[in-house]
């Protein structure tokens, strides 16, 4: 096959949209018999038709469904690589989040701490697993991912680690749980039914060293991954969770949850993870480096936080 034509491919797509040769012919400002001889030529170098027609309208058919899918991620990457260019050598206004879909949302609102409050900048925040949101690092839809889980590396691997943030791990419960706790943290290991991380986590693996070594079988009440189901099963008093209190800080502070006893050697790690890049984001260094990043940071009247899934 010869190499593509993306001036074809253009008139393809603008005919996807159009429906009709005659319509895309007047929005590209050309003849119809040169938009019907540019989409045949395409047709040759692909092997495949890529229109039916019924009537006056052309409807593509399923090897054009294909064709037009790939146009259009074909073309949004070059709109994004000509944005990119426009923008070396002043500040960057948007910049991109990958967050682990169990993080705890409010170490998130604490990373986004020194851009929030700025009229000048949108952030969007996209949370999935790790492996969608590292291959998303790679192909360069996000500039950051936020994670608990460090990547695995070798010499190969294109990833940046940098820890931002430990905190501590506590158990954390109800007012009903105030009396046992008072009797010492081996006997409300022992009675209490404990919310805790799924296994697979390194926060579980921290636990579960402790009570082996306290030689304590706990009664699970409930386990999940995800910090915000930790959190809520806490609020609705299933039992005492193990959990950063920075995941539960509000009902801290407001009495909903008490910290009964902070849980001792085990700590949750954050980390950004990066990659090389020639054209890194400037925004980064105010998000990875906020003592460091100036009194603009907190300049201008409310950061647009474009959101998906990422609740309190």
């Amino acid at each position: 096959m010869s190499t593509l034509n993306l001036h074809h491919l253009r008139l393809f797509r603008a005919t996807a949209r159009e429906g009709t040769l005659t319509a895309a012919a007047k929005a590209l400002n050309i003849s119809q018999s040169a938009v019907s001889t540019q989409i045949k030529a395409l047709e040759t170098d692909l092997g495949h038709d890529l229109f039916e027609r019924r009537g006056r309208n052309l409807v593509l058919t399923e090897a054009g469904r294909i064709a037009l899918d790939y146009a259009d991620q074909i073309f949004s990457a070059s709109e994004q690589l000509t944005a990119t260019f426009r923008a070396v050598g002043g500040q960057r206004k948007v910049l991109r989040i990958g967050a682990l879909a169990t993080l705890s949302r409010n170490f998130q609102m604490q990373f986004l701490a020194p851009l929030l409050g700025r009229d000048d900048v949108e952030v969007v925040l996209r949370s999935g697993t790790q492996a969608s949101l590292l291959r998303a690092l790679e192909a360069l839809t996000i500039d950051v991912l936020l994670t608990n889980q460090i990547p695995a590396r070798d010499a190969a691997s294109p990833y940046l680690v940098r820890r931002i943030d430990e905190q501590p791990v506590s158990l954390v419960g109800a007012r009903s749980r105030l009396a046992l706790a008072g009797q010492g943290l081996a006997r409300l290991l022992t009675t209490a039914p404990l919310i805790l991380p799924t296994p697979e986590t390194a926060l579980r693996a921290g636990f579960d060293a402790l009570i082996e070594r306290m030689g304590i079988v706990p009664r699970i009440a409930a386990e999940a991954d995800d910090m915000a189901m930790l959190r809520l099963l806490a609020r609705s008093d299933a039992g005492v969770a193990v959990i950063p209190p920075i995941v539960v800080r509000d009902e801290l502070a407001n009495g909903t949850l008490y910290e009964l006893f902070q849980l001792p050697d085990i700590t949750e790690q954050f980390s950004a993870v990066t990659i090389a890049r020639t054209f890194p984001n400037p925004l980064l260094h105010e998000v990875l480096d906020p003592a460091g990043a100036g009194a603009g940071a907190g300049a201008g009247a409310a950061a647009g936080l474009a959101a998906s899934r990422v609740g309190q």
